[in-house]
């Protein structure tokens, strides 16, 4: 069965220290680096469409539109969302958001994947 639009994951992460703009080089402040909360929505995107896609495929991103609106201590807790909202062929539209403990956003944007076939893709690297 192919994704179809509606397909959705939510992801619960708390902030480490691990995930500070600090370490990441994005910044030098002990909050949430804007690279993983990217990281954090394409997990999401991935795990939407995981449970349909065949043994032999995969998704790999292709454009991401992210704004990161909120900054996020260690040791908060943020909800990722991720709903594919449009297929075109082998292209996949995401919207994703990010909220904190409190239901306040984070974070939104759009994640566009596109379905390959794993070793085929794999082997024009070689």
């Amino acid at each position: 069965m192919p994704p179809t639009p509606g397909l959705e994951a939510v992801l619960t992460h708390q902030v480490t220290d691990a995930d500070t703009a600090r370490v990441l080089g994005s910044g030098d402040l002990d909050v949430l680096g804007t690279p993983a909360l990217l990281a954090l929505a394409e997990r999401a995107t991935v795990a939407a469409v995981l449970p349909v896609l065949p043994a032999e495929a995969t998704t790999v991103g292709t454009r991401v539109q992210l704004e990161h609106l909120r900054a996020s201590p260690v040791g908060a807790r943020l909800t990722v969302r991720a709903r594919l909202v449009a297929v075109d062929g082998r292209a996949l539209r995401f919207e994703v958001t990010a909220e904190d403990g409190d239901g306040v956003l984070v974070g939104h944007g759009e994640v566009r994947r596109v379905m390959v076939d794993r070793d085929r893709f794999l082997a024009r690297l070689h």
